[in-house]
């Protein structure tokens, strides 16, 4: 076994979930993360924890859903098993990137509503997803296997003590801020002018571990739940949603929700997100890309909105961790990323001060701007 996979187990086990002695730990393994679920396993036992493994098979699901009759109840026997779980671990890497890009939108859209309280037993949970490097997903970030590899073990083997330390500048900026407004004015694409309503939020400092209520491997995004938002913004990353390739987004909002929007690709699949519920129409959450060893996109979710000089907004439901107590975010069976690329002729502002230009942020080296954050 490449000891990388050995050392990906070890963070996943003892920095991300902090799984102690007598946990009882649920792990959900892909079609082609054997090898990486082996070494969690290992790494599980000498910790002294309990498991029980599921097999996450996109595949499976795709025969599922086609055979239903698309009146789906609610998995009780899930939740039950993740109600009683302390740890549950996601262990992404499957055969085809694009197993169940046939299924009909009325289906998914009614399985993901059935699926709302396994969700939240999940939530309650010490969760963690990660991915081990496969060839499906090599080939569809269009590289060679061997330099996939590097780039999934660069972006997982972090010093993230170090990172977690530079992202709390930028978690205490959102968490002391009011209001953010994202402008990017590029002559070869539409123009991003949008503010988000941020008061009274509480940012999260996604370091990779559930004691930062980080709970991606590799992370290294700070992100917040806005109130509101008026305006538009280009998502200029591809990505793949729901199996299906999307392409160059513009929404407009009003209000905080959509009124209006467009794709130059997969502009079906927005429409089938937006359509989902009410809350699916609302932003759930604001989220800046810190991760800089993430340096090229992948069209994978897990590492492209962590990538440095980027920013994502997601519609659909927002997280706890970032509300006041006693106050419900936005709801919804959804929660979609869409990425936009903030390396040139950009800027981010918190209360009228330009706190990142062009990708780079004040407290880094290359910054410029007029007038700098107190």
């Amino acid at each position: 076994m490449d000891e990388r996979v050995r050392e990906h187990a070890a963070v996943l086990v003892d920095w991300s979930a902090r799984v102690d002695p007598g946990d009882d730990v649920v792990i959900s393994v892909a079609e082609d993360a054997h090898e990486l679920a082996v070494a969690v396993a290992e790494r599980l036992g000498e910790v002294g924890a309990n498991v029980v493994t599921t097999y996450g098979s996109a595949e499976l699901q795709r025969a599922y859903l086609q055979a239903h009759d698309g009146d789906f109840e609610a998995g009780d026997h899930e939740a039950a098993l993740l109600s009683a779980a302390d740890v549950y671990l996601r262990l992404g890497g499957g055969r085809n990137t694009a197993a169940t890009a046939d299924v009909e939108s009325e289906t998914r859209q009614a399985y993901s509503r059935a699926r709302a309280n396994i969700r939240d037993a999940r939530m309650d949970t010490d969760w963690v997803s990660t991915v081990h490097p496969t060839r499906s997903l090599a080939q569809q970030a269009g590289m060679a296997y061997e330099a996939y590899q590097e780039f999934v073990y660069n972006a997982v083997l972090r010093d993230w003590e170090a990172l977690a330390e530079r992202m709390a500048t930028v978690k205490a900026l959102l968490d002391d801020g009011e209001r953010v407004r994202i402008v990017k004015e590029r002559d070869d694409q539409p123009r991003t002018d949008i503010q988000l309503s941020i008061a009274d939020r509480t940012a999260v400092n996604s370091a990779a571990s559930v004691a930062y209520d980080s709970h991606n491997l590799p992370s290294g995004e700070v992100f917040t739940a806005p109130a509101d938002a008026d305006g538009e913004v280009f998502f200029d990353v591809p990505m793949t949603i729901s199996d299906r390739r999307v392409r160059d987004v513009r929404l407009v909002f009003e209000a905080g929700e959509v009124v209006d929007y467009e794709a130059a690709q997969g502009e079906s699949v927005i429409e089938s997100v937006l359509e989902t519920d009410a809350g699916a129409r609302r932003l759930g959450e604001l989220g800046i890309g810190m991760n800089r060893g993430i340096d090229r996109v992948t069209d994978n979710i897990l590492f492209d909105e962590k990538m440095g000089e980027t920013a994502h907004l997601a519609l659909g439901r927002a997280y706890d961790a970032n509300l006041p107590d006693g106050e419900s975010g936005n709801d919804s069976a959804v929660h979609v990323d869409l990425i936009t690329d903030l390396s040139e002729a950009s800027r981010i502002e918190v209360d009228g001060d330009v706190v990142q230009r062009n990708g780079v942020f004040y407290f880094e080296d290359g910054f410029e701007a007029a007038k700098r954050p107190d």
